[in-house]
């Protein structure tokens, strides 16, 4: 079973979304990186490119796939993890933690309300 924390907001696409403020630090969920399996590659979007919800703005590759990661909420990236771009593995080992992505100022406090909670993200799994 795919471990989900109480304290973030989850979008259908397996992202997860840690609001502080009016900055939201974005990453890919356990299941994501489960299913992916061994991560070799992570590419970021820059900083100070404005994202809108639902946008493709990222890459994740796995020795079995490549995959686009998508925004889930809209704003500037203010932020980008280069130690997961040199070390990817920390998407595998570490997703909630070292394995975040990039930070969002979000162009709308409330966007994330509309996110899936932990119960209704475990229930999209099954």
């Amino acid at each position: 079973m795919a471990n989900v924390p109480s304290d973030l907001k989850y979008a259908k696409s397996h992202e997860w979304v840690r609001v502080s403020g009016q900055v939201a630090t974005i990453g890919i969920t356990d299941h994501a990186q489960h299913e992916l399996t061994d991560v070799v590659f992570v590419e970021l979007p820059p900083v100070g490119r404005n994202l809108k919800a639902g946008e493709a703005c990222a890459v994740v590759e796995s020795v079995k796939t490549a995959s686009d990661i998508y925004s889930p909420v809209s704003g500037e990236v203010s932020e980008v993890n280069k130690t997961v771009v040199d070390n990817p593995s920390l998407v595998n080992s570490d997703p909630y933690g070292a394995g975040w992505f990039f930070k969002v100022k979000l162009a709308d406090p409330a966007e994330p309300d509309a996110l899936l909670g932990p119960a209704e993200y475990q229930a999209q799994l099954g």
